[in-house]
């Protein structure tokens, strides 16, 4: 069989792999650099070569200076102002959409969303906008910004390398700015004046009020003298329960511990504050032998008969103790009297302060109770994965509440739930940990954070690293991928960025997909299958002029990016593009920057970019959402770029 037909047949699995989606990116991609070598078409020794790549590197880089933008305050500096900007629905779009463009071109376009996610829900919930009117413009924002320089968007990054392996010169930084500053205005203000129009109104499904509806779930039941419960710590109830059900606080002497952090053994008297519906109701009466709380008329029906027989049994014993004392027999009627009085007062007064005491305790109080709101990425370890794989509570400290999917909460036990990219989870833990426990989990905050200003020593330092690394490109005196790299060193050594944090921002699977496909694409290229596909191409356009062409590889890169990963249709686009400019006998440059450019704008589909993945939970999206304001974008952008590139890249 010849190698082009192998090619062919390993790159239609991988896509197909892709589209299913049942099993993570990089994993499939790995799948295919290693059945790639087995069938010969890639050399053994080279296998691993493509996680060396200068486009993985410079990748990286980006990656930890993005962190390091967050990190030292440059990016809240911005996002405080959008607060500023009032309840009008068109300003608040210009200034998120408006912002997140401008940080697209100069930091990973998925990073930039991320920091002004939270905004975007903020103001929404502030203003009592719908956020689905302002999440999809924000995704797509983030994609268009990325557009603008070489540091926005892998696929740049990628083409930019690739550019250089045929001609020996790389695109430059700003090479891209022209073609994609171009669209990214003109895509900007499509959105802005009529796109926003065109998204479907999704009123308040993102709010945790409506998603969740925690209020209405929460909770108190009383541990009793003969309930399983008693003598139980809370994990040991969850595990005779088999069902985390969680428990958000439990009630001992007036006193509220948070159940995270209650280690202790449950015993009479304990009120435990959870939230459960009907069916978590039966089951913890069934087999722990909870019940519901008294409530204030109940247990003050017993206070009032505790007392009276407290009072009775001390009358007693003030009696048999006159008939033995003689003296108090002939103490007066009126020293009795007054006696009986005090009592009666004491009595009076303490039954008082037990009402007052219930009335305080008779709401559900979830103050100090550390929720947040939380979305889970493409790229999170949760994925596939249930409550129970994860040991979020032993592992992470966390307790599941609850969890919403295509903007409407979960009705299955939360034991049985696998965790999809995009789900919206309801969480409780430490104030502390959390931030900690959703990074390490790849799970982004949606809940208002407070904006944090750095240290203006940090915040400087960070800009000028940053700086220097770009005036360093410009005047050629490093590459791209050794000047960003070095940035990126930099900022670890000096502080601004702890070494912990600068691991965590690199992107693995990102890293992994494009170390694996870059050896893939090469021998698409190599054994010819990228000129049988080009052939295939010129054949179909021979009576056409290039352009048409060009528009066709256009359209093709853009729809293959809607299915699969941006990074992984420029690796595969890439040795079409140069096939094709061989064949006209043209430049490569337009074909190579048109490649570019529609790989990273894929707009119909969530699955296609992790932006838009992301906005999908909380903006309350369905899948065929995308499409109503994707589709005219796209065509926006076929009759911004094409233009646009022929005039500053002409064939």
């Amino acid at each position: 069989m010849a190698e082009s037909t192998l090619v062919f047949i390993v790159l239609g699995l991988t896509l197909a792999a892709f589209v299913w989606g049942r099993f993570r990116y990089d994993l499939v991609a790995l799948a295919a650099l290693l059945g790639s070598v087995m069938l010969g078409l890639v050399p053994g020794e080279e296998a691993f070569l493509g996680f060396g790549h200068p486009a993985v590197i410079t990748v990286a880089a980006v990656l930890v200076l993005s962190r390091a933008f967050e990190r030292s305050g440059v990016v809240d500096v911005i996002a405080d102002q959008v607060f500023k900007v009032g309840e009008r629905l068109f300003l608040q779009l210009a200034a998120l959409t408006g912002t997140v463009v401008v940080l697209s071109g100069f930091m990973n376009n998925v990073g930039a969303l991320a920091l002004l996610l939270p905004v975007a829900m903020r103001l929404a919930r502030e203003h009592d906008t719908s956020p689905s009117l302002l999440l999809m413009p924000l995704a797509f924002g983030s994609l268009l910004g990325g557009l603008t320089t070489l540091i926005g968007t892998p696929p740049n990054i990628i083409i930019a390398s690739y550019r250089g392996s045929v001609t020996g010169e790389n695109f430059g930084l700003f090479s891209f700015t022209p073609v994609g500053a171009a669209v990214a205005l003109a895509g900007f203000a499509f959105i802005l004046l009529i796109g926003w129009r065109l998204v479907p109104l999704r009123a308040g499904k993102a709010s945790t009020e409506a998603m969740f509806d925690t209020a209405n779930y929460l909770v108190e039941l009383r541990v009793g003298e003969e309930a399983k419960a008693n003598g139980l710590t809370l994990r040991e109830l969850q595990q005779e329960l088999e069902e985390t059900i969680p428990v958000l606080a439990v009630v001992r002497d007036d006193k509220r511990r948070a159940g995270h952090a209650f280690f202790g053994t449950l015993r009479e008297g304990d009120i435990l504050l959870l939230e459960a519906g009907p069916d978590e109701m039966k089951l913890l009466e069934d087999k722990a032998g909870l019940s519901l709380g008294k409530d204030a008329e109940d247990e003050e029906k017993e206070a009032e008969e505790k007392a009276a027989k407290e009072k009775d049994t001390e009358e007693q014993r003030k009696a048999e103790k006159d008939r033995a004392d003689e003296s108090d027999r002939e103490r007066s009627t009126q020293e009795k009297f007054e006696e009986q009085e005090r009592d009666r007062e004491e009595a009076k007064k303490e039954k008082q302060e037990k009402k007052e005491k219930q009335e305080e305790k008779s709401g559900v109080d979830t103050e100090g109770l550390q929720l947040v709101e939380a979305v889970v990425r493409n790229d999170s370890m949760m994925v596939n994965h249930t409550v129970t794989q994860l040991r979020l509570h032993n592992q992470f400290g966390l307790h599941l509440v609850a969890v919403a999917r295509d903007g409407g909460r979960l009705k299955q036990r939360l034991r049985e739930i696998r965790f999809r990219p995009g789900d919206v989870l309801l969480l409780q833990g430490g104030e502390s940990e959390l931030a900690e426990s959703l990074a390490t989990l790849g799970c982004l905050p949606l809940a208002s954070r407070n904006l944090t200003l750095g240290q203006p020593r940090m915040l400087l330092a960070s800009i000028g690293i940053f700086a220097a690394a770009i005036v360093a490109i410009l005047l050629g005196l490093l590459p791209a991928a050794v000047a960003l790299s070095s940035a990126a060193l930099v900022s670890l050594l000096v502080g601004v960025l702890p070494l912990r944090e600068g691991y965590q921002a690199i992107d693995g699977p990102v890293v992994v997909l494009l170390g694996a496909m870059i050896p893939v694409g090469q021998a698409l290229e190599s054994s010819g299958g990228a000129a049988l596909i080009a052939e295939a191409m010129l054949v179909w356009g021979v009576q056409w002029p290039a352009v048409v062409t060009l528009i066709g590889l256009f359209v093709l890169t853009m729809m293959l990016s809607d299915v699969i990963n941006n990074a992984a249709a420029a690796v595969l686009m890439a040795p079409i593009a140069v096939s094709l400019a061989n064949g006209f006998e043209a430049s490569v440059d337009p074909f190579l920057m048109a490649v570019a450019v529609s790989a990273s704008c894929a707009f119909l589909t969530p699955i296609g970019h992790q932006s838009n993945t992301l906005v999908m939970g909380p903006g309350g999206y369905r899948f065929g959402d995308y499409w109503r304001m994707g589709l005219p974008l796209e065509i926006v952008v076929v009759a911004v770029a094409i233009p646009m590139i022929l005039l500053v890249w002409p064939l």
